[in-house]
């Protein structure tokens, strides 16, 4: 485990055991990221969760999918975080578990090599398993096994950081006070019209961007992501830098478009000098000069917000489940209380 994260840990660990010893919660997270994002994923989502419920302690527990490919360096890195498979999770009580995506290789999301397991988590969740958070390509794939929903190839990536409209009566909904403003990153997309001729409760829309939240009626609630709320500031930064050196080391013909609303004027400005020079000169020796000025307009989103106020909300229904189970009330919290299906 890196010292950053097993120091985040100790610290929500210490909070917790003060805040409320005898009501911890146990949540899953299956962290299917390429091997590069697997320790960001890790840390943005404990700090989306810690953000949104500062008082509840929160006992994290960490999974993956044995088909996702993986290098020497990944699979090392899953054995000293503790990582386990799906056998284990079946085994785990959890109260609320999220999975992530990864990046696909196939058009077809079935014709992934780690399908079946996907497909055996998802049947889990919805006969047995716990409350559910699905993030960005695990979403696509999970109404494409429940629900036969196709994602649909976007023309252009959908890339940047968009304002999102509020919509219905429902609690997680009611939670977000302000229009969220959400990272988006990805080359398709799922149709409202599919998912509400399915039965899916569209939450969040972006006029730009598609659908954001959803969440569809069954045993236990699923709560679908397209964007990304837990990004950090320089992720989108990040993976702009990333697509530009793919463009220059030949992997894709074509040179990224900058993600919209995120950067400052003057950042777009240096990008697009980076671009012109690009263009005609295709040589990955370029990158030492890309423009390395901090990347920003994630940043107003840390700590609580917009963003995190739905996931108080999901947490809230998580203790006061949790309570009601084991036959006590809960202890004064200063997160949001919401009763959910």
């Amino acid at each position: 485990m890196s010292p950053a994260v097993q120091a985040f840990l100790e610290r929500r660990r210490d909070v917790g055991d003060r805040a409320r010893p005898r009501g911890a919660i146990h949540i899953g997270l299956v962290n299917n990221m390429p091997d590069s994002a697997l320790e960001r994923t890790e840390r943005q989502f404990f700090r989306l969760l810690s953000d949104a419920a500062p008082d509840l302690p929160i006992c994290w527990h960490l999974f993956s999918l044995a088909g996702i490919r993986r290098a020497e360096a990944g699979h090392i890195y899953l054995i000293h975080q503790n990582y386990r498979g799906l056998s284990d999770l079946f085994n785990t009580h959890l109260d609320g578990v999220i999975v992530t995506g990864t990046e696909p290789l196939h058009a077809d999301l079935r014709q992934e090599r780690y399908w079946p397991e996907l497909a055996m988590l998802f049947d889990w969740i919805e006969a047995e398993g716990p409350s559910a958070i699905f993030s960005c390509l695990a979403a696509h794939a999970a109404v494409l096994h429940f629900d036969g929903i196709e994602r649909q190839p976007l023309e252009d990536k959908c890339f940047g950081l968009f304002n999102h409209e509020v919509f219905g009566g429902h609690p997680l909904a009611l939670s977000l006070r302000t229009p969220p403003k959400v990272a988006h990153s990805r080359w398709n997309e799922v149709k409202a019209d599919a998912l509400k001729q399915a039965g899916y409760q569209i939450l969040t829309s972006s006029r730009e961007a598609g659908v954001d939240l959803f969440l569809r009626r069954a045993r236990k609630l699923m709560l679908f992501l397209q964007g990304h709320p837990e990004y950090d500031a320089e992720v989108l930064g990040l993976e702009y830098r990333r697509d530009v050196r793919r463009y220059l080391e030949g992997a894709v013909e074509r040179y990224p478009d900058l993600p919209q609303y995120y950067f400052e004027q003057s950042e777009i400005e240096a990008l697009k000098r980076f671009r012109e020079r690009a263009l005609p000169c295709r040589d990955v020796s370029l990158m030492d000069e890309f423009p390395e000025r901090p990347l920003s307009r994630l940043r107003e989103l840390n700590g609580t917000g917009p963003r995190s106020s739905v996931f108080t909300a999901w947490l809230a229904s998580i203790a006061q489940a949790k309570a009601r189970q084991n036959g006590f009330v809960p202890a004064r919290r200063s997160f949001v209380s919401a009763s959910l299906p």
